[in-house]
């Protein structure tokens, strides 16, 4: 098998114990750091002449450091790339200089799902948090509405159904799949007006949700996001959670997005701010998939 000559950790990778001694079968040299490099300067520095870099979601690897580590031909992203726009890679660079980037998609999505149920189940029967209505209250029937269709949308989505829940969803494509097993597309604005639930489950620096669409979605509802980083405007989402009728949730603070601070402590916020989809079980499948990478790399 083909070998890098010199394969850096450039922060924190986050890989599991079997999947970090599986890397010597891919790299003569392996060099880790377990802390986030400083400046641009520094992270050039640990990457030096390596043929190869794995990093996480940080540091950020811009075309001002790629341009000067001449010898890197591979990129690893051990996180979500879902489009060029969104990495903290610069693809683009990458691609015109025979640099190979690769990311994973797809390995924390049943945390999600348990997350959203676990929520709901809190949220609808008042379980140590102010009860939705004046009485405790199914999935059963419950409208819900996802914004955003994918992977771990489509997989929540099934759950819900199977638990008797009435789902609607908001993508840019009709799903066929997801239409003949009883979960129909309607415009946003429709979608936001008719449910109960609003789940947001987008991709990283995708917003939807501005002061129109708050004004469509109403009050007494819950809205869940799933999705990396913010679905909604800052201010609009902030105006409508400091309605005490309405019951906003997200595992995480970056969920929120920068009015965290401002809302955390409001009984009407659920937010942990721990990752739902990080799991044991999603740990091994990105390690797995890393590797998986890392050999498509090397058979180029």
């Amino acid at each position: 098998m083909n070998k890098f000559r010199k394969l850096i950790e450039a922060g924190p990778i986050g890989l599991q114990p079997w999947a970090e001694s599986k890397l010597s079968d891919y790299a003569d040299e392996i060099i880790r750091f377990d802390t986030l490099p400083e400046s641009e300067e520094e992270l050039i520095e640990r990457i030096g002449d390596a043929d190869a870099v794995l990093v996480r979601t940080l540091p950020l690897v811009p075309a001002t450091v790629m341009s000067k580590c001449p010898e890197l031909k591979y990129v690893g992203m051990c996180c979500s790339l879902y489009s060029k726009e969104s990495a903290n890679v610069d693809i683009d660079y990458a691609e015109k200089h025979g640099i190979t980037v690769y990311g994973i998609r797809d390995y924390g999505d049943k945390g999600v799902t348990e997350f959203v149920i676990y929520s709901l189940v809190r949220i609808l029967h008042g379980y140590d948090w102010p009860m939705w209505k004046k009485r405790p209250k199914e999935i059963t029937g419950l409208k819900i509405g996802f914004v955003g269709f994918g992977t771990s949308g489509q997989m929540t989505a099934r759950i819900l159904k199977a638990m008797g829940a009435d789902i609607t969803y908001f993508a840019r494509s009709v799903k066929e799949e997801c239409e003949k097993e009883g979960m129909h597309y309607l415009p946003l604005l429709e979608l936001l007006e008719q449910s109960e639930v609003v789940i947001t489950c987008l991709n990283k620096g995708v917003i939807l949700l501005h002061k129109d669409e708050f004004k469509h979605l109403g009050n007494g509802k819950i809205m869940i996001n799933t999705s990396i980083g913010p679905a909604a405007d800052m201010p609009a989402l902030k105006n409508w959670i400091m309605n005490d009728e309405n019951t906003f949730v997200s595992d995480t603070s970056g969920g929120v997005g920068n009015i965290y601070d401002a809302v955390k402590d409001r009984r009407n916020v659920l937010c942990p701010d721990a990752s739902a989809g990080m799991t044991e079980e999603a740990y091994d499948l990105m390690s797995r998939k890393v590797l998986d990478n890392i050999e498509k790399a090397l058979s180029k």
